[in-house]
């Protein structure tokens, strides 16, 4: 018969081949004759048959292939625990490590730093893959963010202001300010190999600005700008949205100069009734939901031929706005992404 290597075998085809010489051997068969009929080696048939002997039935199952759990690392149980746990909580430049990101390079230097043990670059693939580790594109954070306010706004300050607004039955909006340019063009575009693609954006650049506010429950204002956000086209936009607004208006924004002009302060101070707003921590768009909306805005903007004239450019963003105040279910799924997964 032909010879079978068993370790290529599926482990119920392995053990039904080991009783296979377990019932010939004891029919009486020698270990040759076995060894040819069923496709083994002589050693291999002797070896079944010895672990029959030893440990019964037990002895024809399959076990786990490999070295044993724990064997040829390098490092200790508590040593693995310890990295591990800088790792998650720290940035290599926190630890004063010379790099930016956790590279295999960076691990193995931090290794080597807290266990006194070198290793090769390439043993940290398997030691981050068995930790659990995965290579991903790192979120942005602003270094001067306070940590301390950002806990604080997610755990006493936004709460206490919800229930603030539900037993005043007001809406809270999150608003936001935005601009687009003609010649923003994102995104990759397929060409044959060695020849770049090539995008021809007018010469003559033009801006536009957007004041947006959206609710979790999926409403949404917003008012298209011929420039920069101002004073006074912001109290316009105020202006509408407690016009619109079912109760009372709790305004959520970042701490954008024009938000604290004198103006602004005091055309609120007039209506306090009416409107409140509240600042986000300093350095903190990815708690503001309504920076998905301009995400989206500007994705489905540079998607487009890009723009000739301004004017063509504000066709383009009053379309694709008008859309989204009729998709109430789109604006909502903004505040199921994990960083404003805490205002849905």
């Amino acid at each position: 018969m032909k010879h079978i290597d068993m370790r290529k075998l599926p482990a119920a085809a392995q053990e039904e081949r080991r009783r296979q010489v377990v019932g010939l051997r004891e029919s009486g068969l020698t270990y040759e004759a076995i060894a040819a009929q069923v496709g083994l080696t002589r050693t291999g048939v002797f070896n079944i048959c010895r672990r029959f002997a030893e440990q019964g039935l037990a002895g024809l199952a399959s076990g786990p292939r490999g070295p044993a759990p724990g064997t040829g690392r390098f490092l200790q149980a508590e040593q693995e625990v310890q990295i591990r746990a800088l790792i998650s909580r720290h940035t290599p430049d926190e630890l004063g490590l010379p790099f930016a990101l956790w590279s295999r390079a960076a691990v193995r230097e931090l290794i080597e730093r807290h266990c006194g043990v070198r290793l090769a670059v390439r043993t940290m693939s398997t030691y981050l893959a068995r930790w659990g580790f995965t290579a991903q594109k790192p979120l942005r954070r602003a270094y001067e963010q306070s940590p301390k306010a950002v806990r604080r706004w997610l755990r006493r300050e936004y709460p206490a202001l919800v229930a603030r607004a539900r037993e005043e039955k007001g809406t809270i909006f999150w608003g936001d300010e935005t601009g687009l340019r003609s010649d923003d063009v994102r995104g990759r575009s397929s060409a044959p190999r060695g020849r770049t693609p090539v995008v021809r954006p007018c010469h003559k650049r033009a801006g536009l600005g957007l004041i947006s506010a959206l609710t979790n429950k999926g409403e949404l204002r917003w008012m298209v700008l011929n420039g920069a956000v101002k004073a006074p086209s912001l109290i316009r936009f105020l202006a509408r949205l407690i016009q619109d607004a079912r109760g009372k208006v709790f305004l959520i924004w970042d701490n954008l100069p024009v938000h604290r002009a004198q103006a602004v302060r005091g055309w609120l101070a007039e209506r306090q009734e009416q409107i409140e707003v509240f600042h986000l921590p300093s350095y903190s768009p990815e708690l503001n939901p309504d920076e998905g909306l301009n995400a989206d805005l500007k994705q489905a903007v540079t998607r487009k031929p890009p723009a000739r004239s301004k004017h063509e450019l504000k066709r383009t963003v009053i379309s694709h706005m008008r859309r989204l105040t009729k998709l109430p279910e789109r604006i909502r799924s903004y505040f199921r992404h994990q960083p404003f997964r805490y205002a849905a």
